[in-house]
């Protein structure tokens, strides 16, 4: 059966219209003329049945019809996009693996042993986006993700099947300046100076104190940050102390940027996984990489 689809060169002159809300513009985008684009979107409307655009004194905007075909159209012609670089990179020899992950973990752990991973399998090639948190496999690209979690979540997300990487360990850092000429500092006196707190990780100062057995009426204030790398950096800038694993900011500490406050570490509820779908059409090649992801761990990371 014939399918019910436009042609790419309407869509494509949509999905450039719709963003710049105009047709000039969307015709300098794609050499076109003004007049083309203009037929395109006739031509599309026609086919539709509906109408996308309506004239304003600035020129065109969406129809609310308009605006949601074009969202749909934009990720659609986006994957197209990713899969039509895919086998024009891979050209049918290299696997490729679709990675969601954790941004500071991507970043600061994953990232750095890339040419590790190239040197044991170089017909592997990783992509790698940012998910922090569990999504349908089904409806997304992605064939694995590395997630920071408890077990709980881990469990209860639908459709996959986990392997534990390590544990999420966090340690006390902050700026030379916070230490003021002392080597470190007493979980009491921390307790009185800025705490920078994790969005994610709400209780975590919390629970590192009661683990100290001190008292910290201002466990659960400070300035508020989304990502490990953030609240490392605002640690950098002197504005208070930061819980956070140390294997993330390993190049502050080898630095001097940031010095542990105190050795006192705590094992966090989370954990980083990676995580599978259970139906996984990219079996072979993503048990490499989790193969790879193990193997360094145990190796690199005994004692975490």
């Amino acid at each position: 059966m014939r399918r019910k689809i436009p042609s790419l060169q309407a869509l494509a002159c949509f999905d450039a219209a719709a963003r710049h809300q105009s047709y000039t513009r969307a015709a300098q985008e794609l050499s076109l003329t003004q007049g083309a684009v203009s037929r395109q979107l006739t031509a599309l409307e026609e086919y539709l049945g509906v109408a996308l655009f309506k004239r304003t004194r600035h020129g065109v905007t969406l129809t609310n019809s308009g605006r949601d075909y074009a969202q749909q159209v934009a990720s659609r012609l986006n994957a197209l996009e990713q899969d039509t670089l895919d086998v024009m990179s891979t050209q049918g020899r290299a696997s490729v693996i679709h990675l969601a992950a954790v941004p500071t973990f991507a970043t600061r752990w994953l990232i750095p042993r890339l040419p590790q991973l190239k040197s044991q399998h170089p017909g592997l090639t990783l992509h790698i986006d940012t998910r922090t948190r569990p999504f349908m496999f089904t409806d997304s690209p992605y064939d694995c993700a590395l997630y920071a979690g408890t077990p709980e979540q881990v469990n209860q997300w639908a459709g996959t099947r986990a392997v534990k990487l390590l544990d999420e360990v966090v340690l006390p850092v902050c700026a030379p300046a916070l230490l003021n000429g002392q080597a470190t500092l007493s979980p009491q006196a921390m307790a009185g100076l800025p705490l920078l707190q994790q969005s994610t990780r709400p209780d975590a100062w919390r629970q590192w104190f009661e683990a100290q057995g001190v008292s910290a009426p201002q466990a659960l204030a400070g300035a508020r940050f989304e990502l490990f790398s953030m609240t490392a950096a605002a640690a950098v800038q002197g504005l208070g102390l930061a819980l956070v694993p140390p294997l993330l900011v390993q190049e502050e500490l080898v630095r001097g940027d940031l010095r542990v406050a105190c050795a006192h570490e705590l094992i966090s509820q989370r954990a980083y996984y990676l995580v599978r779908p259970e139906t996984d059409d990219n079996a072979a090649a993503t048990q490499l990489f989790e193969d790879w992801l193990v193997r360094t761990i145990t190796t690199q990371h005994k004692t975490l």
